[in-house]
């Protein structure tokens, strides 16, 4: 199948999937699974992707391989989280903003599928590349992917351990990577496209590819990453997370600020 097939089966399943999603989270009152099935459907793209694209046969499995194991992963998480807590605060507000109106609510899980099939787009550029055992770029590719799933796991972790720590309640995560970086799960999940940037990097569609990574950022950055989850945290926490702010990196792993080793940790 040509790019563009590719990525119209991609939509059309996503948009059938989130709308399924959409009266499912509506029954439950609940938006926020909004972002798990965005995951699970991140996962079976590349799986889709995988197995219908040209490229060399090896390149395709890890890209299914590679994009699946990364979206279940998020998936589970997100699940055994959302399904577990009450509705995150910025669905919330969200509400609050548009209403409980079921047309806007529809569009904007429609809108979360038009986002997998971009998100598709790099899948299908490392899918349709050549490749073997041989290539440097492979095995790039498998290093960026295994550092990514480590980090964004083992910052997952760490704030599960966190929000379970009842001494810790109404106070901001300072553990591990969470005094490095203010959101470090997001920091390793956009670290986590450029394995397919290096799979791709054959390729003839290498610049496609470079969409992950740059989209992602701009999401998190600007759109639906640190800026919701920002003004959620201090609407809930106030001045402990302006210190936080002030002390600890937004995004990128840094040593912290002085005055904030200081800062209790849990």
């Amino acid at each position: 199948m040509s790019a563009v097939e590719i990525l119209l089966v991609v939509w059309v399943a996503a948009a059938l999937g989130m709308g399924a999603a959409y009266v499912y989270a509506r029954a439950r009152r609940n938006m926020g699974y909004v972002d798990v099935f965005w995951a699970l459907g991140m996962a079976l793209a590349a799986i889709t992707v995988g197995l219908l694209a040209g490229g060399d046969p090896l390149v395709r499995l890890l890209v299914a391989a590679l994009g699946g194991l990364w979206g279940l992963r998020l998936f589970r998480f997100l699940w055994q989280r959302v399904r577990g807590e009450a509705e995150d605060g910025r669905y919330r507000a969200m509400r609050e903003a548009i209403g409980d109106g079921g047309p806007r609510w529809f569009a904007f899980f429609q809108l979360q599928a038009l986002v997998i099939a971009l998100f598709a787009l790099p899948f299908i550029a490392a899918a349709s590349a050549p490749g073997g055992f041989d290539s440097p770029w492979l095995w790039l590719a498998i290093t960026v992917w295994l550092v990514a799933m480590a980090g964004e796991t083992l910052a997952d972790r760490q704030l599960h351990a966190h929000r379970r720590d009842v001494a810790q309640r109404g106070r901001t995560c300072r553990r591990g990577l969470w005094a490095w970086s203010r959101h470090p799960n997001y920091f390793f999940e956009w670290l986590h496209w450029f394995a397919y940037v290096a799979l791709a990097a054959a390729g003839p569609l290498w610049w496609l590819a470079w969409l992950g990574p740059l989209l992602m950022f701009a999401f998190l950055w600007r759109v639906s990453g640190i800026p919701w989850t920002e003004a959620q945290a201090l609407r809930s926490r106030g001045d402990d997370y302006r210190r936080y702010q002030a002390e600890v990196s937004a995004f990128f792993p840094w040593p912290p600020a002085r005055g904030a080793a200081r800062a209790t940790t849990g």
